[in-house]
C-alpha cells in the first residue's frame, strides 16, 4: 500500500513556504533522549511533571514553545536552553542556558528560568540549529528529518564549526516542508532542505536566490495577526539585500489591512551595522489563482493554503 507523504505532496505541488515558520516568543529546548511519543512529553524519557509543566504555560501571557532536543552524544547532565525574544528593533533572539544533574532537576528549574531571564545569560554564544526528527509525529519528519539531520552534523563538522551545534527535535511546525530545521539565535525557520541551501545558511555565502524555496519565515516577527504578510515582505526584502540582510536590525508595523485579510500594507524599518536606517512600504495580496488545496500533514483533511505576493515595494523617507 503507498502511503501519503505530506512533504511529498506539497513539494510536487509547487507550496511557497513562506509563512510558516514557527510563531512562538520563547523556545526552551529540553535535552531529552529519543524515542519520542507522538505527544514527546510523554515520552519514556521524560518526567511526569512535565506534562503538567506544559499544561500551565499553554495558559500563559506570551507565547512559549516546549521542544525535546538531543545532540549527537549522549549528556550525564542534560542541556536547557532558552531562547527568547527582546522588545524593540532587534535581530536576534537572547539566549538563556545551563545544565542540570538530571532531566528531573532540569524540568523543575525551568519557571525559575522563565520568570528570571538573567539565569543562564551569560553562557558561552552558540549557533544552535534544531533539525525536526519526531518521526512518530508526522512520518515525513521521521523519513527526511533523520537523514539530513545526519547530513548536517557531517557539514558542521567538516567545516571545523566548533561553536555551531546541531540537534535532533520534537516536533515545532511545518512537518509537510520536511526536512525541517529552526536556526538560532536569529530564529529563522527553513524546509526541504539539501545539503547545498544548508551550507548557504550556514555559511551565509552562495545565491541567496536559493533561499526562496527553503525559507519558512523570521520568528521574530512573531507576535501579530498580520504575521503572514510580514513574513512575506521580509523575505522579499531579504533576496534584494543578500546576505547583509542578515546583519539588519529589524521593525515592523502594518500600516493598513482589509476586513477580510487579503490584502495589507507592510512598512518595515531597517538598521544597519552602521547606524544608517532605511524604511519600505509594500503591499502583500492574496493570490487567490494560486492557492493550492492539499492536506496539511500526513493524516490530516484536506484544506485551502493560500498563497500571497509582495507589490510595490518602495524605499520611503525615514
Amino acid at each position: 500500500m503507498n502511503r501519503y507523504f505530506c512533504a511529498e505532496a506539497s513539494r510536487q505541488a509547487g507550496e511557497d513556504p513562506i509563512g510558516w515558520a514557527s510563531f512562538d516568543e520563547i523556545f526552551v529546548m529540553i535535552e531529552c533522549p529519543p524515542p519520542w511519543s507522538t505527544n514527546e512529553f510523554e515520552s519514556k524519557a521524560a518526567p511526569a511533571t512535565l506534562i503538567s509543566l506544559v499544561d500551565k504555560l499553554d495558559n500563559a501571557e506570551v507565547s512559549i514553545r516546549i521542544v525535546l532536543i538531543y545532540g549527537e552524544a549522549p549528556q550525564q547532565s542534560p542541556h536547557l536552553i532558552i531562547f527568547r525574544q527582546t522588545p524593540g528593533i532587534s535581530n536576534s533572539y537572547c539566549k538563556q542556558e545551563a545544565q542540570f544533574s538530571d532531566i528531573y532537576a532540569l524540568v523543575q528549574a525551568i519557571p525559575d528560568y522563565l520568570s528570571d531571564s538573567t539565569l543562564g545569560a551569560n553562557a558561552t554564544p552558540t549557533r544552535d540549529i534544531l533539525v525536526c526528527t519526531h518521526g512518530s509525529h508526522d512520518r515525513c519528519c521521521g523519513k527526511y528529518g533523520y537523514p539530513f539531520y545526519r547530513q548536517a552534523l557531517a557539514i558542521v563538522r567538516d567545516l571545523g564549526l566548533e561553536n555551531v551545534r546541531v540537534w535532533q527535535s520534537s516536533h515545532f511546525g511545518g512537518h509537510r516542508f520536511a526536512p525541517t530545521i529552526l536556526d538560532f539565535p536569529d530564529g529563522r525557520c527553513y524546509g526541504r532542505l539539501t545539503p547545498a541551501t544548508f551550507l548557504s545558511i550556514l555559511t551565509r555565502q552562495g545565491d541567496i536566490q536559493a533561499l526562496k524555496n527553503v525559507y519558512r519565515g523570521w520568528g521574530i516577527l512573531a507576535g501579530s495577526e498580520y504575521l503572514i504578510a510580514s513574513q512575506v515582505m521580509e523575505r522579499e526584502l531579504m533576496l534584494q539585500h543578500g546576505w547583509d540582510w542578515f546583519n539588519y536590525k529589524i521593525a515592523y508595523r502594518i500600516v493598513e489591512e482589509s476586513a477580510d485579510a487579503v490584502f495589507s500594507r507592510v512598512e518595515f524599518t531597517v538598521v544597519k551595522p552602521d547606524d544608517s536606517i532605511q524604511c519600505y512600504q509594500a503591499e502583500v495580496i492574496e493570490d487567490e489563482g494560486r492557492a493550492l488545496y492539499i492536506s496539511g500533514d500526513c493524516d490530516g483533511e484536506v484544506e485551502k493554503l493560500p498563497h500571497r505576493i509582495v507589490k510595490n515595494l518602495v524605499e520611503i523617507e525615514v
